[in-house]
């Protein structure tokens, strides 16, 4: 079983143990279905990655469905979703995820894509007591306000690249300079936090601290000063269109 597969999986797993802890009267259910609801980017700044988050909860369902679904209850049921576009906009995210509980009365939802467009469902959700799974929004200040309805299947962002700079220094034998480029959004800000951290705890220097532009399409600034002062290693989080990237 593929490295994918797997994460889809445990995600879904995540969903079937939270039905099974609750009553499934409070769910949406139409005949044997148990309805999700999903706000993705399928247009926007986001969107490459919301149709890749799109196809991964459709293999994920079309594989579970496939295997008998899951029970609840003593009763078995298959899923199905209801999807929106938010646009890679949070105010429209945070108005879908409005219309999903109060119109369409989806009980149990399915994450965005992106940190930022997390934080603005994720209120939303928390309010209306609907569990929401996630696995795009990494942002350390999801993991810290105390949401009982937010169950992420993924690190905090400040974990993400930490482990780089701990290869670096012990490839090293010792503290590394360190050049890092970020992108003044959610998730790149907390990646960079966590360099940050693993920086002072091993000694480190940083060198290079480069502000990105929101579509990153052009780093030759910093490449220049990369190749002026010969770092260690090179630290870049931020997103090209309809991506998002973090790199050493």
């Amino acid at each position: 079983m593929s490295k994918l597969h797997k994460f889809i999986l445990i995600f879904f797993s995540a969903i079937a143990l939270i039905l099974g802890s609750t009553s499934i009267s409070f769910s949406k259910v139409v005949g044997d279905k148990i309805i999700l609801g999903a706000a993705v980017s399928l247009t926007g700044k986001y969107s490459t990655n919301g149709k890749h988050t799109q196809n991964g909860y459709n293999m994920a369902v079309e594989r579970i469905n496939s295997m008998g679904g899951v029970k609840v209850g003593g009763k078995t049921y298959k899923f199905d979703i209801i999807y929106y576009d938010d646009e890679s906009n949070s105010g429209r995210a945070a108005q879908l995820a409005e219309r999903l509980i109060k119109q369409d009365g989806v009980q149990y939802m399915l994450g965005p894509y992106s940190s930022g467009l997390t934080k603005a469902m994720a209120p939303i959700t928390e309010e209306n007591k609907i569990p929401m799974v996630e696995a795009n929004g990494a942002s350390r200040s999801l993991f810290t306000k105390g949401y009982k309805y937010l169950f992420a299947v993924l690190s905090p962002a400040n974990q993400y690249l930490e482990v780089a700079i701990d290869l670096a220094v012990e490839k090293n034998g010792g503290p590394v300079d360190i050049a890092m480029a970020f992108e003044q959004d959610a998730f790149s800000q907390d990646v960079r936090l966590g360099i940050v951290d693993a920086a002072k705890r091993t000694g480190s220097k940083i060198i290079i601290d480069d502000k990105l532009p929101k579509e990153l399409n052009d780093m030759a600034a910093t490449l220049a000063k990369v190749k002026a002062t010969k770092p260690d290693v090179l630290v870049v989080s931020g997103h090209s269109k309809g991506d998002q990237k973090s790199v050493v």
